[in-house]
């Protein structure tokens, strides 16, 4: 007896590819953080949207669109956060970490049609 995920494959289950590095980390309070996200699309494409979220909010801490050719450093976002993009790495750097910024920080991306 056949399952259907054996005879149908995912179309573009690999087009897409996202990794963080660090998964862990700790700092104190006072100190500088930085978050990397690798992003790898293995077709071409024209704009990626990027987003870094808190503990799954709803709401994006920094979120900017990326064009491939993009390799200056997008808009500022909040006061002590910063957003980096050097393909395939974007990076998301909180300067003056505080007690309530603890939490699980998640890269979101999402390639735009």
């Amino acid at each position: 007896m056949w399952g259907l995920g054996v005879i149908i494959p995912l179309l573009g289950a690999c087009a897409l590819q996202v990794s963080q590095d660090p998964g862990e980390v700790r700092v104190m309070v006072g100190d500088e953080v930085a978050l990397g996200c690798r992003v790898v699309v293995a077709e071409p494409w024209d704009l990626l949207r990027l987003e870094w979220v808190k503990d799954g909010g709803h709401g994006a801490l920094c979120a900017t669109r990326l064009h491939p050719t993009a390799l200056a450093s997008p808009a500022p976002c909040a006061p002590r956060l910063h957003l980096a993009w050097h393909p395939p790495w974007a990076t998301l750097s909180l300067r003056q970490a505080q007690g309530d910024d603890a939490g699980r920080y998640l890269c979101r991306v999402t390639l735009e049609i």
